[in-house]
């Protein structure tokens, strides 16, 4: 035979198909080396969303990183690292996992079932062989064995002179359930995704605020929530407090600040007050408003060129120095007249002057409360152009006119303390620090899945336990002229030691005199 024959006759191996890979892939998906896998990568993703400034969460934080470094920035936003539980790539695990646990959770199901229903197998004809063998002192038929592991809830059946049980079976419910509650908790954040919304917000003292779209400085809502979606409820802030530590190392390091409010839950109800905290909440129908940060809003009045008022009231600042609470304040007058005005100041919670004559803020609290000057702008400040503006940036210098010279003598105006005033130069106008109020912000979240979750999370730990703590195990017991036989065995690896000390009592059980046992 030659070798091209051979090889004709020499059978092809069959090639998969598309069917064949389907099924191959589907069997790789819901195997549980697979969902393993899925579950760490689940967890890995979720990492950069604690390291990296969230969008939904600290838009702030966001914004100075793109200020700062652009490149950075740019590299984030690639990756949708600034929105890390929104990105596709983190939605391409949620739902790989998803369909890999319902395919591992519904072939198990049924095979558990089966397993219930059951019965234990029959007992083998040499006990000696098992791992775990002893004789029953005295004797013992059939019957009181079986009665006696079935007080010590066995599962048990019998046979011409052989008794088997089994127990444990709460292992694989406990594993069935953990996978069940694993799918929970992802249906749980999908309704929260759906039906659920966030938003951030930052009220002045004295300022309120109406749980509208209209009023959140940022709103995200699920792909099912509506504006009539939210609850009715508003409130208003009547004072905030913080304290500090005002001695020793950690001077300056903040202590405890509340939110003291007054809440209506709907229009028709009355007002009720409420101390809000850090991890404390306001909850109104299962809408949860959290404290998540507070600086300063000096209060200002500008009078323009005409002598009149045109504009009075406080002015929310950005920190710049955490430990300090020192801000940047950006004051836009739109409505002085001739001309538009814009102010760069620093407020200083606590103002202390340096050897070199400059003045920076000494402590987070408010003691000394002055506010620096830097810059004096008039011109077109583009609020009325229809673009988007931060008001937190003044327009760019092609734009506004910087006021010069904004010196006394060769010397920067000193800081402003509360009631003082600076004359602008040229005549347009003059500015003056009234006072001194705090702002807070806040997030607002409405999570339907939010209970689910909990309960499924607790489920899961439940779970866990018991798989991690019961062993399946079987004893059986052969009965012969008289004398009895028994051996055990456990069906969970590395269990057996455990399972020594149990067998040793079960055996003191069968080996006791009828009376003792009932």
């Amino acid at each position: 035979m030659t070798v091209d024959e051979l090889q004709k006759e020499t059978p092809k191996p069959a090639r998969l198909g598309a069917v064949g890979w389907l099924r191959w892939f589907w069997r790789t998906l819901t195997s549980m080396k697979t969902a393993l896998i899925l579950l760490f990568l689940f967890a890995l993703a979720s990492i950069p969303g604690s390291l990296v400034p969230q969008r939904s969460v600290e838009p702030d934080k966001v914004a100075l990183i793109y200020q700062n470094d652009p490149a950075l920035a740019e590299w984030y936003e690639r990756f949708h690292l600034f929105d890390v539980f929104s990105a596709p790539w983190f939605a391409a695990i949620y739902l790989l996992l998803f369909t890999s646990l319902i395919g591992c959770v519904v072939p198990r199901t049924t095979t558990y079932l089966k397993e219930l229903r059951r019965k234990p197998p029959t007992a083998p004809k040499n006990l000696s062989r098992l791992p775990h063998h002893a004789a029953v002192e005295g004797p013992l038929d059939v019957e009181e064995a079986a009665r006696r592991l079935r007080k010590l809830r066995f599962r048990v059946t019998t046979g011409p002179g052989w008794v088997s049980a089994e127990k444990g079976y709460l292992r694989e419910t406990g594993n069935l359930l953990f996978h069940v509650a694993l799918l929970g908790l992802l249906v749980s954040v999908g309704i929260g995704s759906l039906y659920g919304y966030r938003g951030n917000v930052l009220v002045v003292e004295d300022d309120g605020f109406a749980n509208t779209v209209a009023a959140y400085d940022r709103y995200m809502p699920g792909n099912r929530v509506s504006a009539e979606s939210l609850e009715p409820f508003s409130f208003t802030l009547k004072d905030f407090q913080a304290s500090y530590q005002v001695s020793g190392a950690k001077r300056g390091q903040e202590l405890d600040y509340t939110a003291k409010l007054s809440v209506q839950d709907s229009p028709a109800a009355a007002a009720r007050d409420y101390d809000l905290k850090v991890n404390e909440p306001l909850d109104v129908a299962g809408t949860l408003t959290y404290l998540i940060g507070h600086g300063y809003a000096p209060v200002f009045k500008v009078t323009d060129g005409k002598g009149q008022v045109a504009f009075n009231g406080p002015v929310p600042c950005l920190i710049e120095q955490k430990a300090t609470l020192t801000s940047g304040c950006v004051v836009k007058v739109p409505d002085a007249q001739p001309a538009q005005l814009g102010f760069l100041l620093t407020f200083l919670p606590t103002s202390v002057q340096l050897g070199d004559g400059s003045f920076v803020s000494a402590f987070p609290g408010a003691a000394k409360p002055e506010v620096k000057i830097l810059g004096a702008f008039s011109g077109d400040l583009g609020v009325r152009s229809g673009k988007p503006q931060s008001v937190y940036e003044l327009a760019p210098p092609e734009v506004m006119k910087k006021l010069n010279p904004l010196v006394m003598g060769s010397k920067a105006p000193p800081p402003l303390a509360v009631g003082q005033s600076f004359d602008l130069p040229g005549g347009v106008g003059k500015i003056e620090f009234t006072g001194v109020k705090e702002w807070m912000t806040l997030q607002i979240a409405h999570d339907p899945g939010r209970m689910p979750a909990l309960l499924s999370s607790a489920l899961a730990t439940v779970a866990l336990v018991l798989s991690l703590m019961i062993r399946r195990r079987r004893v059986f017991v052969r009965v012969k002229d008289g004398a009895a036989d028994v051996g055990g065995l456990t069906r969970t690896e590395g269990s057996g030691a455990g399972f020594a000390e149990e067998f040793a009592d079960i055996v003191k059980v069968l080996s006791a005199g009828v009376k003792d046992a009932r």
